[in-house]
């Protein structure tokens, strides 16, 4: 499957320029670009706006396409050229926002359409966090907070201007989404490998990485934001059918408030492969598979970033359901 990367943040947060250095990488000569709003400047705004093809082949090998009308249909043709030989056999899709787009509606889209399924997989979150202007312009811009919250890599640009991020914005950044990995980059230099690195929902070191840069609680979230990561950890496996039935529950019961779900399972009846689960709002993917444990780590790990998530709750709700299972399995058995 393709890996897909969206990469999201705040107007004027170095989305593009950071892109474009990325693109020069030759470790990116075989990637398609996306470009979600074309009255935003583009990746090559000369090139693209006297262009009359929603494809256009950039100098750098790369491939740049913008959205006309919808972007899974964007998408499928995208792919229907590839599979043509059309287009170059490119190895990964980076989807540019518009700087005022939710990321959550998207990350829906990829994650349960069903023209692109078992084509695709979605290898995580990249936001843009400008290091000048992000917390005014989260006192002031909900998309703002929500492209934060959603993230699994945090890039803090423009930090060639101040002398560093600041602990007011380290703290902020850490209550919205302490699972993110954060990186900084100055004049829109980083290390685009590490960046966009991954294969989808089986990059076992990325989400190792994610799993374990979050807290097993509850973060405190300033009361105008309500948004709050929850982690549900468990030293013995699980039975895959009390893990169905919590993912049930949670997309149930949290609905649009679940902005994102993320989790490494040990399964009981398979202890040695864990399984990958992810989930935005009353969407839940099968899992996948691992070959393999990516460290020592066994035990199972459960994020939720979300509004007005209570880890209390959580915790209750997992029990149940295991102490259930295990009930219904011991009758059974007798």
């Amino acid at each position: 499957m393709i890996p897909v990367w969206v990469l999201t943040g705040f107007l004027g947060s170095g989305k593009t320029t950071l892109l474009g250095r990325c693109l020069k990488h030759p470790a990116f000569a075989r990637t398609a670009v996306i470009i979600n709003e074309f009255g935003e400047i583009g990746l090559d705004h000369d090139l693209i706006e006297t262009s009359e093809e929603s494809f256009v082949t950039l100098r750098t090998g790369c491939l740049c396409c913008r959205v006309r009308d919808d972007l899974l249909l964007t998408l499928e043709d995208l792919l229907r050229r590839r599979v043509e030989g059309v287009l170059a056999p490119f190895e990964r899709i980076i989807i540019e926002t518009s700087g005022l787009a939710d990321p959550g509606p998207i990350l829906m889209a990829l994650m349960t359409d069903q023209d692109i399924a078992g084509r695709i997989a979605l290898a995580g979150v990249v936001t843009t966090v400008d290091a000048v202007h992000a917390l005014a312009t989260l006192d002031r811009h909900g998309e703002a907070i929500r492209q934060i919250a959603v993230a699994d890599r945090l890039v803090v640009t423009k930090t060639d201007l101040v002398a560093a991020p600041g602990e007011q914005l380290t703290a902020r950044l850490a209550a919205l989404n302490p699972a993110a990995v954060v990186i900084a980059a100055a004049f829109g230099a980083v290390d685009a490998e590490e960046l966009f690195a991954g294969s989808g929902g089986k990059q076992a070191a990325d989400l190792e990485r994610w799993l374990a840069s979050t807290p097993a609680a509850s973060q405190p979230a300033q009361p105008h934001q309500a948004i709050a990561s929850v982690a549900l950890v468990r030293e013995t496996p699980m039975r895959a059918v009390a893990l169905t039935l919590l993912l049930e529950c949670l997309a149930e019961h949290c609905g649009s408030d679940l902005l994102r779900l993320k989790g490494l399972i040990q399964i009981a009846e398979c202890p040695d492969r864990p399984a990958v689960v992810h989930g935005v709002g009353h969407v839940i993917e099968p899992p996948a598979w691992l070959e393999r444990w990516p460290s020592a780590d066994r035990r199972s790990r459960l994020v939720l970033i979300g509004r007005k998530l209570q880890a209390a709750w959580v915790e209750a709700l997992a029990t149940a359901l295991e102490a259930e299972v295990a009930e219904v399995l011991a009758a059974g058995q007798t």
